[in-house]
């Protein structure tokens, strides 16, 4: 079905409040006339037919005298007419009234004979007439259909007129009410998919609504800090590959005029900066992926890791809680080795220690060093992609800049939490925060 055939929110609404009015309407009415109404004009009919079948009997036991006044005052205070020859011109009755059948139905009950009725049209106005026994004889006795005072049919009708009426205004302010946000919902993301930056969308209006317009205003946020981290990304790294490029064009140069093991050696070593850096890059940009979990024995993951470390066995001190966790176990390994290569590389040469705990169903690992630790100011930009503290931009220095970013990635992927806390004496805390899973060792 094409999307211009489909029926609006408003349409769908409207139509909606409508059905489900009439449908209450339907019952409501169905409910009051079997329960109240019927039995009312049942009684009603009977008091009236009693009221008839005594005045026909009444006229007849007056003196003829008296008969005319006798009319006068039931005409007056009942609506009733009496007559001594039948309506000329009757019809027979339609019963578009029920009241009237009820009528009829109680006179042939208090008699115990069928009752002839007919009706009469005299000028604008309708009679309706029954032929009653009196004295001797028969009786007409009629009165107007306006005497019939309840119309249940046409308030019905009018009850059903008006609720569609306001169902349909209320559908409509309903419908822009809802459709607001949702059209403004619609033109940000129409506007995030062209590589534009959306204007944030208000968080207010019903829960749903609002929910719905933080969690896009939070993916917005994502995409723009992917798409930043994505810039940084590339100019990080066709700056870093220009200066080894360089070096090895030079390096080409002078191996065609005087080739030597010092040149190639330094070819070497550039062309493995480049891989390093080319590594770097791909496993931050595989960051998001997810990888499955699986147990992990952590004090031995520890000592695994630290054997693995060139350097690190005559510094590195593990002091680990027997713990198994339900973890990624290649991500989790990837960013401890990241951290213990950092702590290993900026500890000015004192020793490392890395501890695990369990608190509060929250496992944390530690790398704690003794080096210059660093400065509050600067312990968030240091996860963003190839900022540095030492400004050479060296390699042999300074790192690639992607070690803490890829550590931010990879954790933030999995759900963890990574921290940089300053030491008492000196140095720098890295604490990697992971939430325990019920039923696994270690936690509470």
């Amino acid at each position: 079905m094409r999307l211009s055939s489909r029926l609006s929110l408003t349409q769908q609404n409207a139509l909606l409040l409508v059905a489900f009015l009439i449908a209450f309407e339907l019952v409501t009415a169905t409910a009051t006339a079997y329960f109240l109404m019927l039995p009312m004009a049942r009684r009603s009919a009977a008091d009236l037919a009693g009221l008839m079948t005594l005045s026909a009997q009444t006229w007849s036991e007056l003196p003829p005298v008296t008969r005319p006044a006798f009319e006068i005052e039931l005409a007056r205070s009942h609506a009733l007419a009496l007559r001594a020859d039948p309506p000329e011109g009757a019809e027979a009755p339609e019963w578009r009234e029920p009241y009237l059948k009820f009528l009829v139905e109680a006179l042939g009950e208090r008699l115990g004979e069928p009752v002839t009725s007919s009706r009469e049209l005299v000028g604008d106005n309708e009679w309706f007439w029954v032929s009653l026994p009196s004295g001797g004889g028969r009786l007409s006795v009629g009165l107007p259909h306006s005497r019939i005072g309840p119309r249940p049919i046409h308030a019905l009708l009018v009850s059903l007129a008006g609720g569609a009426l306001l169902a349909l205004l209320a559908a409509w302010w309903l419908a822009r009410r809802t459709t607001r946000p949702l059209q403004r919902l619609q033109l940000a993301v129409t506007s995030l998919g062209r590589g534009q930056t959306p204007e944030r969308l208000p968080e207010t209006g019903p829960r749903e609504i609002a929910a719905l317009s933080r969690r896009f205003n939070e993916m917005a946020k994502q995409v723009e800090d992917l798409l930043a981290a994505r810039t940084v990304l590339l100019a990080g790294v066709s700056h870093d590959l220009r200066t080894p490029l360089a070096r090895l064009r030079l390096a080409v140069e002078m191996l065609v005029r005087k080739p030597g093991p010092e040149l190639a050696a330094q070819v070497e070593g550039d062309i493995e900066a480049m891989d390093r850096l080319i590594g770097d890059v791909l496993t931050l940009a595989r960051g998001l992926g997810h990888e499955a979990n699986q147990r992990v024995a952590l004090p031995a993951l520890l000592v695994d890791l630290v054997r693995a470390t060139p350097g690190a066995a005559d510094r590195v001190r593990i002091e680990a809680a027997d713990i198994t966790l339900e973890v990624p176990a290649g991500a989790l390994r990837r960013i401890l080795a990241n951290l213990l290569e950092n702590a290993l590389r900026y500890g000015g040469g004192q020793p490392v220690s890395l501890r695990a705990e369990v608190a509060d169903g929250i496992c944390r690992i530690g790398v704690l060093d003794r080096g210059p630790g660093i400065p509050p100011a600067e312990r968030e930009a240091v996860f963003r992609p190839f900022h540095r503290l030492e400004a050479s931009r060296s390699v042999s220095t300074g790192g690639s800049g992607l070690g803490l970013a890829i550590v931010r990635q990879l954790a933030s992927a999995q759900g963890w939490e990574v921290g940089l806390q300053g030491r008492a004496g000196g140095g720098l805390a890295v604490w990697l925060k992971i939430p325990l899973l019920p039923g696994v060792a270690g936690a509470p």
